[in-house]
């Protein structure tokens, strides 16, 4: 009877739960937010009022589709194509933004790519590429986030704070990954990152805090729960033992953008249902 309750445990379905309204009037970007994680938090703060910039880097991305979903909250939704890890490009989005919508309230770091290779046969230019868009980028896109927020400082009838970043981390930015040593550091850096940043800027009223997703189902990492076999051997790293949806990690984002989570600066948010619990413990290891 037991093996037969562990097998109904699998597959457990995500609540739908919205929070309408907590960000209107506001105006977000959110990078790389053509697919995945990205697409659900593009949609979640659309959902909770927020104007919304999609930005994405490929032309064969379905933006147009998403955009429509955005809009049918009744909200703005824009896209802009833009390689986050190129100065040049980065300033012209912002300053585009500003143009367009008057200012940016809010900005999800979102893009990040993954190259795996094995640490001695890894290449130069399979590090480098990693870090230059999941790191880099990051910077870049908040460097110029600060200095909008610090330009036109708190508006109190929008939101108590001058502004808010989130940055999209890992739990590899705590947990080392054998075979992808490019993607776990660029990862630990973005952590590192945030918290300096979110130190320095905290004065001007400016929230910095990041998401940790775990186990999320993304064409990313499709090969790790496609499968019956595979989401059953990657359950056994996750207590709550359901593997996550992007919707999980997009109302988060909504969440930690409004003002409800207003005293919460230099966080990371672990979002993973207990991944970072060690589960190989649970049982005195």
């Amino acid at each position: 009877m037991q093996e037969e309750s562990d097998k109904q445990k699998t597959g457990v379905k995500m609540p739908h739960c919205r929070v309408p309204g907590i960000l209107k009037n506001q105006k977000a970007i959110v990078t790389g937010a053509s697919s995945g994680i990205g697409k659900a938090v593009a949609m979640s703060l659309g959902e909770a009022g927020a104007d919304v910039v999609v930005n994405y880097l490929s032309d064969d991305d379905p933006v147009d589709e998403i955009l429509e979903s955005i809009r049918q909250n009744g909200v703005e939704a824009h896209a802009y194509k833009a390689d986050v890890s190129d100065e040049r490009q980065v300033r012209e989005m912002f300053a585009w933004c500003v143009d367009h919508l008057g200012t940016v309230d809010i900005l999800v770091n979102n893009a990040g790519i993954q190259i795996d290779a094995p640490f001695d046969e890894m290449t130069i230019d399979q590090w480098n590429t990693v870090l230059k868009v999941n790191l880099t980028g990051q910077f870049l896109c908040a460097r110029e986030a600060v200095r909008e927020f610090r330009r036109r400082g708190v508006v109190e009838e929008v939101s108590c704070a001058a502004g808010k970043i989130i940055c999209m981390s890992s739990v590899h930015d705590r947990i080392p990954w054998a075979g992808r040593v490019n993607y776990a550091t660029s990862k630990g850096g973005v952590m590192m990152l945030m918290k300096s940043i979110a130190q320095e800027v905290a004065a001007h009223r400016i929230r910095v805090n990041s998401i940790c997703p775990g186990a999320i189902k993304t064409d990313m990492n499709k090969e790790a729960w496609e499968t019956p076999e595979a989401e059953e051997k990657l359950l056994e790293l996750i207590p709550y033992n359901r593997v996550g949806e992007t919707a999980d990690v997009g109302r988060v984002a909504a969440w930690l953008a409004s003002d409800q989570a207003d005293y919460i600066n230099g966080a990371s948010l672990y979002v993973d249902g207990g991944m970072m619990l060690y589960p190989g413990f649970a049982t005195g290891g």
